[in-house]
């Protein structure tokens, strides 16, 4: 039995013993994660320094860096007015992140940027681990390595190195998916609500929390047990778990709200940014626009790349994957498709979304070692140089 499930029963946290058995079991996944990742770092270190820039600049202030690196140390309040009328506020950025800089910044010799780097670090091994522990229980280890490599080596991973919160996200939520999975479901609904105070897509854990526990409970009661006994039996951590699982999420769009005077304050804040969801609409006449002009070929890739993704889904659905997994990956897949504003910004907003990988990790695993390897290094090279040219140029909006 998986060391890190053992407890599930009891909604307890597996005891030392159990986490260092996993961490050893993790260790090929974590090096392979850490190695793929050195790679980018490297070869962005070397382009920039060619192209007259700084890596480090390019990590930890520019873009969104810079809107957290200001709320750490200055809070909320912050607007920057554009000569087109719009407002953007940094009520737009969900409080983790800057709250662990400021922290780790006030015990340490750190600056809140280079904090910011070594959570987002931190928390990228973490994120690993979670997705090891995932693939290993779902496929067996070397699904679980394949997983972890395949995340580091996506075409946007160095997104995962920079001081931005998609790191921290993801691993707040795989494990909360884990947790989940497991049916710990006390630590499920808190790392649900963790990964809500880091991004608006925290909903999306929320979702698979509520979603799994409505369907745990409607089996057992077709099975013939009464509500009571599901939830004092096997699931009687499932009701506090499903309680503390939108806190973080819905506290900070309350907070937002009462602070720009409405309930929609935080829809309003998104709004200045020109952001949202619309249903994909914006989305939709960006890639007609693309399709009816000189950018053909764009369209058409971008066509590919959003047919790639949704077959990917289904692939993982007519695998088996489990409920958690397609309902956290779906929503996350939904919002990104969905959300106007800022196209470039999509294979970002889709990175947290590693159930789409599974089905490539399961491919990869039934290879033999060296072939399946081969990919992962010729990947790791196109991830590497994409993502050096990236942020040397137009970068991550």
């Amino acid at each position: 039995m998986n060391d890190l499930a053992s407890t599930a029963a009891t909604g307890r946290a597996p005891g030392g013993p159990a986490v260092r058995a996993a961490l050893r079991r993790a260790a090929p996944a974590l090096a392979a994660y850490a190695a793929i990742r050195l790679v980018g770092l490297v070869v962005l270190a070397v382009w920039s320094s060619a192209d007259g820039k700084n890596w480090h600049t390019l990590l930890t202030a520019r873009w969104d860096a810079l809107w957290y690196t200001r709320v750490a140390e200055q809070g909320y309040g912050y607007t920057v007015q554009l000569a087109n009328g719009d407002v953007h506020s940094n009520l737009a950025f969900f409080p983790l992140l800057p709250w662990l800089e400021r922290g780790l910044s006030a015990i340490s010799p750190l600056s809140a940027p280079d904090a910011g780097l070594v959570v987002a670090w931190s928390a990228s091994l973490l994120a690993a681990w979670a997705l090891y522990a995932t693939g290993e229980r779902l496929h067996g280890p070397r699904a679980g390595v394949a997983l972890a490599a395949l995340w580091a080596a996506l075409p946007v991973g160095i997104v995962q190195s920079m001081a931005y919160s998609e790191s921290l996200f993801t691993a707040l939520a795989a494990w909360g998916v884990y947790c989940v999975l497991t049916e710990r479901w006390v630590w499920a609904g808190v790392l649900a609500s963790l990964a809500g105070l880091t991004r608006p897509v925290g909903a999306a854990v929320v979702a698979a929390v509520w979603i799994t526990a409505a369907v745990a409970v409607r089996n057992d009661r077709a099975g013939g047990l009464g509500l009571r006994a599901i939830l004092r039996g096997r699931h009687r951590g499932m009701l506090p778990g499903v309680l503390l699982a939108p806190l973080g999420w819905l506290g900070y769009f309350l907070w937002v709200g009462a602070r720009q005077g409405g309930l929609t304050g935080y829809l309003d804040v998104q709004g200045g940014w020109g952001n949202g969801f619309d249903g994909g609409l914006a989305f939709g006449a960006f890639l007609w626009h693309l399709l009816s002009g000189p950018g053909f070929a764009g369209g058409l890739g971008l066509i590919a790349g959003v047919a790639l993704v949704i077959w990917l889904y289904v692939r993982g659905a007519r695998q088996g994957q489990p409920l958690p997994l397609l309902v956290y990956g779906g929503l996350v897949l939904l919002l990104a498709l969905t959300a106007k504003g800022y196209f470039g910004s999509k294979p970002r907003l889709m990175m947290p979304a590693y159930p789409l990988l599974l089905p490539l990790a399961v491919g990869l695993a039934r290879w033999r070692p060296v072939r399946s390897w081969l990919v992962v290094g010729l990947v790791t090279v196109g991830s590497a140089a994409y993502g050096a040219f990236w942020l040397n140029g137009s970068g991550p909006p």
